[in-house]
Formats: C-alpha cells, sequence, structure tokens
C-alpha cells in the first residue's frame, strides 16, 4: 500500500507523479494531486486545471482574470471550428 501524499490514506492503487524538479509525489486519487499540485490563478486564486494564461505578471485561469490583472493583450487559448 502506499501513502498520499495529500490525504495520507493508504491505497492499493496509489499512483506516483514526478514533478519537473524531480520531486516525486504518490496520490490516491486526481483530487488529491490536483489539490497539491494545481497552480492558483494570480487573481481569483482558484485552482488552474486546465491551460491557464501564462504571462509575465504570473498565471491566470482565464484571459479575463489575466486582463483584470493589467494583462490587456491577454486571450484565451481558443480556436475558429470549421
Amino acid at each position: 500500500m502506499t501513502t498520499c501524499s495529500h490525504c495520507h490514506n493508504d491505497y492499493a492503487q496509489a499512483f506516483v507523479i514526478r514533478t519537473a524538479d524531480g520531486a516525486e509525489h504518490a496520490f490516491d486519487s486526481f483530487e488529491c494531486a490536483i489539490s497539491a499540485l494545481a497552480p492558483l490563478c494570480g487573481r481569483c486564486g482558484c485552482q488552474i486545471i486546465g491551460h491557464g494564461i501564462d504571462t509575465d505578471a504570473g498565471i491566470f485561469c482565464c484571459a479575463h482574470c489575466a486582463r483584470q490583472s493589467g494583462q490587456p493583450a491577454a486571450v484565451d487559448n481558443t480556436r475558429e471550428r470549421s
């Protein structure tokens, strides 16, 4: 059994995530992994589990939050559908 790094539950089917800096974290659910590792929006504080908007001023959950934080050129990562 492996102990979840976030909730400390012992779980036989836990999984390990290795971050960019080489640290390893075991989790028993995606919920715990998101809670522990997802970055927070620089304006509203929500956890960013999608693409987000990465600017010189930080990372934001959406273009609206980025623009409200002084990044007027921020746009959401969308594409036109044919």
